[in-house]
């Protein structure tokens, strides 16, 4: 008999039932150290004191209305985006799918706007992943993903990761955009150089093309900066930004340059739920703390340190685990032994995480943890390492 929860997850035995700080707790009352914060959602943890206040505030004053009327939380959390962001513009959603969306039909109505409505075509990266529609999946062209909803969108080519030569031979006529994860995630935690990205920054410049990038896991300082395309220098024409930017409250932004903003004029594109003031209250009680002074160097020493822990136990169990990459908070443990095996291994010792491509861990920790959680996290991954040897 069919669940009467559609059953496309592979759910845990466990269940939750309250969340506090950078812990989860199961109805059993199990606690769990959450080093996945909802697949890198959790940027602030679990019912941050400050989020808090200020969604119970918003939600004894206006839910929703629509968009045809002038919101006020909307407009301000516009404008500290644009104040603090390579931004001119932005469009509010509900999540990462629907930011990348929008930035795909920005870039088809940009190209449309200035005469080249041929130009449609976007060049993605092998193993991306961008979303669960029909056009983000098709953008990522997994076949794990794609398997019975073909056939896919038309218009999407993907090439080697950090491959330029392979991008350059990629592009016709009808190529409009270069998009990628700036770290990809699902497909393993793989950064992309600052040579990289400049390279690709030059070719779209040259060429007549706009650079998407798609910081949906890795944006909103889990880098230590706001995004992680900042390490390059460059300035890409838009970003689709979701996950951390409302701590856990469904919300998604696409941000543009005025360049291609501009093109996008009433009734080009639209949404019910996005921008509400619930939405918009949460955005910006999370821009309060992440923009704080000290916040963005917190997060760089949280990561130097648990990159640096996570090194070792890589030297020490050679048999266990092989490398660590990544950035920041988010980082990659590529493993020897199945990594989702792992995954339930490091569960059973209280110890949340969350597999990806390429046999790696994804660890990806709430952003205000300190060098107690890490020593914790490490000393119950070494306990899981030691379980191999047994």
């Amino acid at each position: 008999m069919i669940s009467t929860v559609l059953p496309i997850y592979s759910r845990t035995e466990f269940a939750i039932e309250r969340g506090e700080g950078v812990y989860l707790f199961d109805t059993e009352g199990k606690k769990y150290l959450d080093f996945a914060a909802g697949i890198a959602v959790n940027s602030l943890g679990h019912c941050h004191p400050h989020l808090v206040a200020a969604l119970q505030k918003q939600a004894a004053t206006l839910w929703h209305t629509s968009n045809m009327y002038r919101l006020p939380g909307q407009e301000s959390f516009a404008d500290r985006l644009v104040k603090h962001t390579f931004a001119d513009t932005v469009f509010f959603c509900n999540s990462g799918a629907e930011a990348t969306e929008c930035a795909i039909k920005m870039v088809r109505k940009y190209h449309d706007e200035t005469e080249n409505p041929d130009k449609f075509h976007i060049i993605c990266i092998e193993g991306s992943f961008h979303g669960r529609t029909l056009t983000t999946i098709s953008a990522s062209g997994k076949e794990k993903i794609m398997k019975g909803f073909e056939p896919a969108v038309e218009g999407f080519r993907q090439v080697p990761f950090n491959d330029l030569d392979a991008m350059k031979a990629a592009i016709t006529d009808k190529t409009a955009a270069i998009m990628f994860e700036t770290i990809m995630g699902e497909g393993g935690i793989k950064v992309s150089s600052p040579e990289y990205l400049r390279a690709v920054r030059k070719l779209c410049d040259e060429r007549g093309l706009l650079l998407v990038l798609d910081e949906v896991q890795c944006g909103v300082g889990r880098t230590g900066q706001f995004f992680a395309f900042e390490a390059a220098g460059i300035t890409p024409d838009i970003v689709a930004v979701a996950k951390g930017i409302g701590s856990g409250f469904p919300l998604g932004v696409c941000l543009a340059t005025e360049k291609v903003g501009k093109t996008m004029t009433a009734g080009s594109h639209g949404t019910t739920y996005g921008g509400n003031p619930l939405a918009m209250a949460v955005g910006n009680a999370v821009l309060d703390i992440v923009l704080a002074d000290g916040f963005m160097a917190h997060v760089t020493e949280m990561g130097t340190l648990l990159k640096s822990e996570l090194e070792k136990l890589v030297k020490k169990y050679p048999a266990v685990l092989k490398e660590v990459r990544g950035v920041g908070l988010i980082l990659g443990l590529v493993t020897v032994v199945d990594n989702m095996e792992m995954v339930k291994r490091m569960r059973a010792a209280g110890l949340l995480s969350v597999g990806g491509g390429e046999n790696v861990i994804r660890i990806l920790p709430p952003l205000i943890i300190e060098k107690a959680h890490i020593n914790e996290a490490i000393a119950l991954l070494e306990t899981v390492c030691k379980g191999y040897a047994t």
